[in-house]
């Protein structure tokens, strides 16, 4: 019988071979080497390999295999069910439940008609047009990176490995979905009391207002629960941005004696073992912290040699892309989705690194592709970007921002930002429907 649409696992390729019946020398199973090539092509259209299963890349996956009904689509993602990092932060203090951020990544899969692979992406042979993987490898047409961030600990450390894993390990940010969503969730519930520091990685970083929703929905934890706490947040830029005059009137009003905004706080040395902190504002100690590194482009844009360089050489740290192609400079049959994406334009600097964003270039690139395919022009679209932020568990409300782009005469994407600074349950009404929707639109629920 005939499968086009499956998940496969490690275990699952291990099998090899089906139980021999009663009496039949059973076939020898099948060798599984890094080498080996796995996903044989079904149907006469293009493959398209998209390595990432989040916002952006669960949705170039739906969108592709309805804008090229014959094409191979094949989703490589390295965790078992997906975690939004949109909702998360109301997740950490209980206004949802795990039911709402995690989800089956099969049925999707499933419902659209796409391969869904759970396994590491290791590297990269674009000449050849192949994807190696944890598995074996696989050969590709079209290749979409979509695997978000990495957290940057070299910045602090260097090459001290024992100092990024003791910090990874005792002070993790969960802006990563993986174990770290559980165990930051538990430092939330198991603190009783004194300095949590919070340090906010300087732009461009994911989702630019989530650091201050972070820091709001554990003060309104602590001051519901009486914990006799402060938050600190050291923040590298001169102000808070976006959405400044809302946060700093949440801070101020709500929060007055639980948060306290360092602005100006550039991280300068990191030492998690005797927790202490020094930032061009001075130096702070503290009890418990939620440390966030500078962010950077996933690891496998680094594996495929696709950053970005500055004029003087060095790395920018996020894709090299053409900016309203959203493909590689150097290769045009690689795409970038989501918040590993490069500079967009020297007004703004970068996409707001959000779900939003992620899912809107989704659908873009899958469109770009099937006009490719067709023998089409490429139409060239733009996104817009909307976040909605709870500063407030009882009674709930929130703020939010959007963030609306067009082409000046010159050809350049300019930006405008729209702050919703007053807080309000009916943002928190919209907020419930936009993720119920969005998450409709590429999980199938």
């Amino acid at each position: 019988m005939k499968r086009r649409n499956f998940l496969i696992t490690p275990s699952a390729l291990a099998l090899g071979a089906a139980a021999a019946a009663p009496g039949l020398a059973m076939a020898a199973p099948t060798i599984i080497t890094p080498q080996s090539r796995i996903l044989p092509r079904e149907g006469k259209g293009p493959r398209i390999v998209i390595c990432g299963g989040g916002w952006g890349g669960m949705t170039a996956a739906r969108y592709l295999r309805e804008l090229i009904p014959n094409s191979d689509v094949v989703l490589l993602e390295r965790n078992p069910t997906f975690w939004s990092g949109p909702m998360s932060n109301k997740w950490l203090i209980d206004v949802v439940n795990t039911d709402f951020v995690n989800h089956d990544m099969l049925r999707p899969a499933n419902k659209y008609g796409y391969k869904l692979l759970q396994c590491e992406v290791n590297g990269f042979e674009r000449d050849k047009k192949l994807v190696r993987t944890s598995l074996g490898v696989i050969d590709y047409d079209y290749l979409i990176l979509s695997g978000g961030i990495r957290n940057d600990y070299e910045a602090w450390f260097g090459n001290d490995q024992r100092a990024i894993d003791y910090t990874r390990k005792h002070f993790p940010n969960a802006y990563i979905p993986n174990q770290e969503m559980f165990a930051l969730k538990q430092k939330v519930k198991d603190f009783k009391g004194g300095t949590l520091v919070m340090t906010l990685p300087p732009p461009p970083h994911r989702c630019p207002p989530s650091p201050y929703e972070r820091a709001c929905l554990i003060a309104w934890h602590i001051k519901k629960n009486k914990i006799p706490g402060k938050i600190v947040i050291l923040d590298p830029k001169p102000k808070i941005a976006p959405i400044g005059v809302g946060y700093k009137q949440a801070f101020d009003e709500l929060y007055p004696d639980i948060i306290t905004h360092v602005p100006n706080a550039r991280v300068q040395e990191v030492d998690p073992f005797n927790k202490k902190i020094k930032t061009a504002a001075g130096e702070f100690k503290f009890d418990d912290a939620i440390l966030m590194p500078p962010h950077q482009a996933a690891e496998m844009v680094w594996h495929a040699d696709l950053i970005g360089k500055t004029p003087d050489g060095k790395p920018t740290g996020w894709a090299d892309m053409h900016p309203r192609l959203f493909n590689a400079r150097s290769d045009e049959n690689v795409y970038f989705v989501g918040d590993l994406m490069g500079t967009i334009s020297d007004q703004f600097g970068h996409y707001p690194k959000s779900g939003h964003v992620a899912n809107y270039i989704g659908r873009i690139v899958a469109q770009n592709i099937a006009q490719r395919v067709a023998g089409k022009e490429v139409t060239l679209l733009l996104p817009d970007n909307l976040c909605y932020m709870m500063v407030n568990g009882d009674p709930q409300e929130e703020i939010s921002v959007k963030f609306e782009y067009e082409v000046d005469p010159t050809g350049k994407v300019i930006q405008t930002q729209i702050d919703m600074d007053v807080r309000t349950a009916d943002l928190v009404k919209e907020d419930f429907a936009w993720a119920r929707s969005k998450f409709s639109d590429f999980l199938a629920i």
